[in-house]
């Protein structure tokens, strides 16, 4: 991914986690872990702006594992923290009356959810638990980080029910946790997505030359034989992104029109011209 489409997705990602934090999920004081969540407790619980107290505990965690965490990461994870920031206090000030929190809590979870995601795919941080996690994991590095974060986040949905009061905040919290969970993945494993290309023809040759004149894919021409027709044919096999499907088809019947297509789906490609989500 260049410079410019990761910072796009930053942005967005942000935009998209901040609306659902700002203007859904903390109003209606549901804490779903992470540092978001800690920043509705101090919002609800003190009067401290969510955006700022957000920003003000990236910050504290940034500094205990700098030296743990690398300049890279601190860097990356500052940038995502600031934008989500500003973006959490700006969808802060917006207020809407929703009566039912199953809706807000189901909405909220799925734009954090996707925002988190679009974020992760860009390669950035937006800090919270993940730091955290990623502390204790440099220290314990035997605990998978995913039960480190699971622990943190259910710490801090304890924290809330302990000052709020409220269980049915609390299960609305474990609900939304589940579902920006659930979003992330969802999201990330969507934008991984592609396309295996398998083509079996009279003129691989031809088709090759022409597939690799005009799109940035490679071809692997491989000999094969039909076992109804025994004749000799040539299979092309190509990895695809899933927009390149269409052009790649309509390329290969303009030289052969008797070509057998088959596309089938990868959910993670690594190597040359793809991006792996994570």
């Amino acid at each position: 991914m260049n410079k410019t489409k990761s910072l796009l997705f930053t942005v967005l990602g942000t935009m998209i986690t901040g609306m659902g934090v700002g203007l859904l999920l903390t109003p209606y004081k549901i804490v779903g872990g992470g540092a978001t969540g800690l920043a509705t407790i101090l919002h609800h619980t003190f009067g401290f702006m969510p955006g700022v107290s957000f920003y003000v505990i990236n910050i504290i965690f940034l500094l205990i594992g700098f030296k743990l965490l690398g300049k890279s990461f601190v860097l990356k994870t500052l940038f995502g923290t600031t934008v989500l920031s500003v973006f959490v206090e700006l969808f802060s000030l917006i207020h809407i009356e929703i009566e039912s929190l199953l809706l807000v809590t189901l909405y909220g979870g799925i734009l954090y959810g996707v925002g988190i995601g679009l974020s992760f795919a860009a390669g950035a941080s937006t800090g919270g638990t993940d730091i955290i996690g990623r502390i204790i994991q440099i220290k314990f590095p035997h605990i998978p980080i995913g039960k480190l974060l699971l622990f943190v986040d259910g710490l801090i949905i304890l924290i809330s029910l302990v000052l709020f009061k409220n269980i049915e905040l609390v299960l609305y919290g474990v609900l939304a946790l589940g579902i920006s969970s659930y979003t992330i993945d969802l999201v990330i494993s969507k934008l991984n997505v592609s396309r295996l290309a398998f083509v079996i023809t009279d003129k691989g040759e031809e088709i090759s030359e022409k597939l690799v004149s005009t799109s940035p894919r490679g071809v692997t021409l491989i000999n094969v034989k039909g076992v109804y027709t025994k004749t000799d044919k040539k299979m092309l096999f190509c990895a695809l992104k899933e927009s390149e499907a269409e052009a790649f088809q309509k390329k290969i019947l303009e030289i052969d029109e008797t070509a057998f297509i088959v596309f089938s789906e990868s959910q993670r490609i690594k190597g040359n011209g793809f991006y792996l989500y994570k």
